[in-house]
């Protein structure tokens, strides 16, 4: 009777495989979530920065400054008032910044 040479993994090596994985998830998790905030905010940086730039485009194309940041979605100057968090942006002194609009 012949012994027949099956390969395949142990029991031995899928523990040692399923181990690696676990650690190089809890390294890799917490690095994740830690960069999703900081995307988050650099987004709404980056957001303010738009519509401010965008103020200027209207004043340049509407001769007229910006009194309301309204004004640049109802002519189609921007999408949206809020950062992608959901926080509002308003409008000081012609200063776009992040904030309740009180």
């Amino acid at each position: 009777m012949k012994k027949r040479n099956e390969k395949g993994f142990t029991l031995i090596e899928m523990v040692i495989v399923l181990v690696i994985i676990s650690v190089l998830l809890l390294v890799a998790v917490p690095s994740m979530v830690k960069n999703s905030s900081v995307a988050e905010s650099k987004g709404c940086e980056a957001t303010v920065d738009l519509v401010q730039a965008q103020t200027g485009a209207y004043h340049i194309e509407m001769g007229e400054q910006v009194t309301d940041l309204q004004d640049l979605v109802d002519e189609d100057f921007v999408d949206t008032l809020e950062c992608p968090d959901g926080t509002p942006l308003n409008l000081v002194e012609g200063r776009v910044g992040i904030g309740d609009n009180d």
